[in-house]
């Protein structure tokens, strides 16, 4: 699954010119969290709305609201705004879009095609992929097994599979004592007795739900 499955395309955007109230009511009204800076219809920024927020004066000041507006009407994205910008492409697979977002701590990303800007993929896109991939909207049997790290041990559970339908298989990676523990999700005839078959092919269950 690429992110250009997942991603919400044709984003909204701001300009480094345009001033922060405006961003901050286009952020109000669209449900938005971040809006990505263009120039030309290329990204050179984001900007969030913890970033405006942040940049508006505390409710403590001593300023009066003239003087607020004043200082307000001032202050541009580009005085706010993140620049350079981490980005995916948009044929990345979408769990490479996740990795990036764990290791720099973002909850969205700019896509790009090339050097333009075509969309915006964020946690809530990761949310959605995740239930796909799980197969949870689809019911069934969700069994987790622990299987040995070394290779033809998924064929052993997939052989246990036969007259149910293996809709989802995730792997959650390497356990303790180099075992491999794997998330199967069946339908269809028999799902039921899937872990019995798993059993009896010598597979260690470990939950079904």
């Amino acid at each position: 699954m690429l992110v250009r499955e997942w991603m919400t395309p044709n984003p909204q955007t701001v300009t480094a010119d345009t001033p922060v109230m405006e961003a901050m009511q286009r952020l109000r009204e669209g449900g938005f969290r971040r809006l990505p800076v263009t120039r030309d219809g290329k990204l050179i920024g984001i900007v969030t709305d913890r970033d405006l927020k942040e940049a508006t004066p505390s409710k403590a000041t001593t300023l009066s609201v003239y003087e607020l507006n004043y200082l307000l009407s001032k202050l541009l994205v580009k005085d706010v705004m993140k620049a350079p910008v981490i980005t995916v492409r948009v044929d990345d697979p979408i769990e490479h879009a996740a990795l990036l977002m764990e290791e720099h701590r973002v909850s969205g990303l700019p896509v790009l095609d090339g050097n333009t800007l075509v969309g915006i993929v964020t946690i809530t896109d990761l949310m959605r992929a995740f239930v796909s991939f799980l197969g949870m909207r689809e019911g069934g049997i969700r069994v987790t097994v622990d299987l040995p790290d070394e290779p033809g041990v998924l064929a052993r559970a997939a052989e246990a599979g036969p007259p149910s339908n293996i809709i989802a298989a995730v792997t959650t990676g390497v356990q303790t004592g180099h075992r491999r523990r794997l998330v199967l999700r069946v339908t269809g005839e028999d799902a039921d007795g899937f872990p019995d078959r798993l059993k009896k092919a010598g597979v260690d269950i470990v939950d079904v739900r």
